[in-house]
């Protein structure tokens, strides 16, 4: 019986004669000194804030209107249930 394609068993002879890759301590950082590297955070951070699609004001209008009529209304329902088991406990209880 002949093993499926890309079997786990039994590995290849390639596979079996890997050495092990040397690595360096500190890498890249290990050169830089703690201002170098804040300065470069720094200008990382400005890179990205560059890529961002700002809204118009047009969009950040209706966007906030939206959470915020978004957010009175879920004020109103909770208010409303609120009112209701309120007022079943004390028919309830007393």
């Amino acid at each position: 019986m002949t093993d499926a394609v890309g079997s786990i068993d039994m590995p290849d002879a390639q596979d079996e004669v890997q050495e092990p890759k040397k690595t360096r301590k500190g890498g890249k950082r290990a050169k830089k000194g703690p201002l170098k590297r804040l300065a470069l955070f720094y200008r990382q951070i400005v890179a990205e804030l560059r890529k961002v699609v700002w809204p118009t004001r047009n969009q950040l209008t209706t966007y906030t209107t939206v959470v915020i009529v978004f957010v009175v209304i879920m004020i109103a329902l909770v208010t409303v249930i609120d009112y209701g088991l309120n007022h079943a406990a004390k028919y309830v209880f007393g």
